[in-house]
């Protein structure tokens, strides 16, 4: 299992380290960035993050409430 696991973390480092050395710009981020928008794109994702943390939460305590019972 260890070798499987060891296996795909270098494959998964190797995609990594190919895509990082790509030097395209991407015009979308560019343009987001020059104009600040980016932020508005960070938060998005970062309350979309927060909220299934919460809904994950919730459900747990609800499912431990059951097992108890």
């Amino acid at each position: 299992m260890k070798k499987l696991s060891l296996a795909w973390a270098l494959m998964l480092f190797n995609i990594c380290a190919a895509f990082a050395q790509d030097n395209n710009t991407v015009e979308m981020a560019t343009g987001l960035r020059s104009s600040g928008k980016i932020w508005v794109v960070v938060c998005v994702i970062l309350t979309i993050v927060i909220g299934m943390y919460i809904f994950l939460f919730t459900i747990d305590r609800r499912i431990k409430k059951l097992e108890d019972k």
